[in-house]
């Protein structure tokens, strides 16, 4: 019962914050017509495309795929432009607004649902994403049940994907970096990739006037400077 009562309330917190954040201004510095945030923006396709490719292979229309915490459903609509076959494709998320907004903004078929992973047989996935919503997990237990559920969610072969920050933000006691050290307690395999990417934002935003090749220099030279990182994970045959 104490852990039921704790997942719930985690799960408000969690509520909690996206509805401020998202009637906050501080969303403008997340606007995307901003140059950093398409630079990010198109650095984490590439990233992503290249790892895809590279795992379940390019040919996502027969892929059976769950995007965990899907928010507005980005992710899904980029899958969707990659050939993903909408029909294939479910999202789940706990802000029933940003549901609303995945479904007015994404073509027909995928399926949505708001609350956890459990509406979807175990086994029945061939990818499972996961774009920067462990870092909004604090409680650990609540960390380690949601990584179970992708597991076991996936078929034998599939993959789980997980895009998220590699440092804690000092300035933002609500969400708390992804380590090593957890992705592979959660999901014990010897096949899985990770790569880093994009240079931190304060810094980004401070050159969004430089010149382009001062930031990609930075990245590329100073991998210390990117905060996030895609990690990749198969589950065994």
């Amino acid at each position: 019962m104490e852990n039921a009562d704790n997942h719930l309330n985690e799960q408000e917190r969690i509520r909690s914050v996206y509805r401020d954040w998202l009637a906050n201004e501080r969303i403008n510095a997340y606007a995307w017509h901003r140059a950093d945030v398409m630079e990010q923006q198109a650095a984490r396709w590439r990233t992503a495309g290249a790892m895809l490719a590279g795992t379940v292979g390019p040919d996502l229309s027969l892929l059976h795929i769950v995007d965990v915490g899907c928010g507005s459903g980005g992710f899904l609509r980029q899958l969707i432009s990659w050939g993903a076959d909408p029909a294939k494709l479910a999202g789940t998320e706990y802000q029933a607004e940003r549901l609303e907004q995945a479904r007015l903004r994404t073509a027909p078929g995928v399926r949505w649902h708001l609350g956890d992973l459990d509406f979807t047989p175990a086994g029945s996935a061939d990818l499972v994403i996961a774009n920067t919503v462990f870092s909004s997990i604090l409680d650990p237990g609540m960390r380690t049940a949601l990584a179970a559920d992708m597991w076991r969610t996936l078929a034998p072969g599939g993959w789980c994907m997980v895009f998220d920050f590699r440092y804690n933000n000092p300035r933002n006691a609500q969400v708390r970096r992804v380590g090593q050290d957890e992705l592979r307690r959660w999901w014990p395999t010897s096949d899985a990739r990770r790569q880093t990417l994009l240079l931190a934002p304060p810094i980004a935003r401070r050159l969004v006037r430089a010149p382009r090749l001062l930031g990609e220099l930075l990245t590329t030279f100073l991998p210390p400077l990117r905060s996030h990182f895609m990690y990749m994970a198969r589950k065994p045959d």
